[in-house]
């Protein structure tokens, strides 16, 4: 691991500006303390300079990297989502510390409703007995940063309320305040875990964070994935009510379905297994690939299997975006690897690595992708057990805004060959392929990009007169040309045309953009 490379002086520094801003976080620092010590993490606390403390578990059978996930799990929401980040980082930790972190899972106690009261008549304007028709005071499920509770509306439909715990905002905040100082004393102290990016990943996390105890994100999330797949029946997004909803609570549609964990409940729901892993890989080929827009944590709690082989996708909290340019360099990531191509796929790894990276270790990193999971049947889980440790050896670098997309594809992937051991993404992607190119095709893609050309040949257009005038100048400057022989002569006055060609093009262009718009 990294931090196994900074010396103890580092460590002691990085202590001291720890807890200089963990003064205000006391309390918090104290409490994880506490359980790092139950865990028997005394010793890593130490390490990572958070505190020095002794271990109550110093006997205890686990491995250090069960006991950090049970620690993990304890200590609450960014704990555990640093955790199922870091699951995906196979090029900083080893295989036993990402089986661990893969694990990872929110839970937490139920609270009694009188507990959550006062912040539901305070966002509802009234109490929930009257606010719906019926109202469950009993929790219907809980998490670390919410509880849900089930109402019924004046008109018959059954909705689900979900309830922001009370004081998780401040704890949040302290947690990423404490991890983010962290990031930052150990990024600055060592160039090593530099190379790393924690920094990067703890902002990532924090934004990630942030933006799930706002209930009004998860509302907005879900609208914008409805209108993905409105023309896709099999796809449901629960209906969201804002009347309702705020930033501390949510009310949407309930959805009555079985959870995808083994092939066998399925099918004694009379659902087709394999057809609803084919519809899960479209779904998210569809939300990375085409979209932009993903969820970013599909794992059987928040999928659900309906009648007719339909899926219906729960918590909105965490949504990954995927910007043109990623897109492009995913697809050609999967491409390269069916095609069995290692210069493509070294080309791919140049460009998430940076310009950081030898070209030699690069290829060596593709050549051996390529000749364990090239040219045949693409397993996801397989190659990112290999692909990971790969990076790692090779000391390639993974951009974070990429780490949400392999974490929901290793989820759906896990998901997917649990329920249907024969589910294969090639072919997958196989069937994605129509529909990549529709949606490329799509004048409103062509819209939005003969916009931006347009606008830069205006640009170019309103710098000619000036360029020109220039040109003219440097070649009065230049001494008279030598004699040239007919065919150099064709040559050049070939050129002209094709100069002078380009400038009518790009007049034209203008001009009809100008009309255009």
């Amino acid at each position: 691991m990294v931090l196994a490379q900074v010396d103890a002086k580092t460590y002691l520094l990085i202590m001291i500006k720890t807890l200089l801003v963990a003064a205000r976080d006391r309390a918090r620092l104290t409490e994880i303390t506490g359980v790092a010590t139950r865990y028997g993490l005394g010793l890593l606390l130490t390490r990572l300079g958070i505190d020095e403390i002794s271990s109550e578990a110093d006997d205890d059978p686990r491995t250090l990297a069960q006991r950090t996930r049970l620690a993990f799990e304890e200590l609450g929401p960014v704990f555990v989502k640093l955790g199922q980040i870091l699951a995906t980082r196979g090029d900083l930790l080893p295989d036993e510390w990402i089986a661990e972190f893969e694990r990872l899972h929110s839970q937490a106690p139920t609270l009694p409703f009188d507990q959550l009261r006062d912040a539901v008549e305070a966002a509802l304007g009234e109490p929930p007995e009257t606010a719906f028709a019926m109202f469950d005071a009993t929790p219907f499920a809980a998490a670390s940063m919410a509880q849900v509770h089930r109402a019924r509306l004046t008109d018959g439909r059954d909705v689900v309320l979900k309830i922001r715990r009370p004081g998780i905002r401040a704890q949040v905040e302290a947690d990423l305040r404490l991890l983010a100082e962290l990031a930052r004393a150990i990024e600055s102290a060592s160039a090593q875990a530099r190379r790393y990016g924690p920094q990067a990943l703890l902002r990532q996390l924090a934004e990630a964070m942030l933006a799930e105890l706002d209930f009004t994100n998860e509302g907005r999330n879900a609208d914008r994935l409805r209108a993905d797949f409105a023309a896709e029946r099999r796809v449901v997004i629960p209906e969201i009510y804002w009347r309702w909803t705020s930033e501390t609570l949510i009310v949407m549609d309930y959805v009555d379905g079985v959870p995808p964990r083994d092939p066998e409940t399925l099918r004694s729901a009379g659902l087709d297994p394999a057809a609803i892993a084919g519809l899960g890989a479209d779904l998210v080929l569809d939300m990375v690939l085409i979209n932009g827009r993903f969820h970013a944590d599909p794992h059987p709690g928040n999928l659900l299997c309906l009648p007719g082989n339909r899926i219906a996708l729960l918590d909105f909290g965490m949504i990954g975006h995927v910007s043109p340019r990623r897109r492009e360099e995913f697809l050609g990531f999967i491409q390269s690897l069916i095609a069995g191509d290692p210069a493509a796929l070294a080309e791919i790894l140049a460009i998430w690595s940076g310009g950081h990276v030898e070209a030699q270790a690069i290829l060596r990193a593709a050549e051996r992708l390529v000749a364990k999971h090239g040219g045949g049947r693409l397993v996801l889980s397989a190659l990112i057990a290999d692909f990971f440790p790969i990076m790692r050896q090779e000391r390639l670098l993974m951009p974070p805004d990429l780490l949400l997309i392999f974490k929901a594809m290793v989820t759906i992937d896990g998901v997917l060959t649990a329920i249907e051991p024969d589910f294969d993404l090639s072919s997958a992607m196989g069937r994605a392929w129509p529909r990549l190119l529709q949606a490329r095709l799509a004048p409103g893609n062509w819209i939005g990009t003969g916009q931006a050309l347009l606008m830069e040949l205006a640009r170019v257009g309103e710098d000619m007169p000036r360029l020109l005038r220039a040109l003219i100048r440097k070649l009065e400057a230049l001494p008279p040309p030598p004699a040239r022989d007919a065919e150099t002569a064709e040559a050049v006055r070939r050129a002209g045309q094709y100069i002078a060609a380009a400038i009518l093009l790009a007049g034209a262009m203008i001009a009809a953009g100008m009309i255009w718009g």
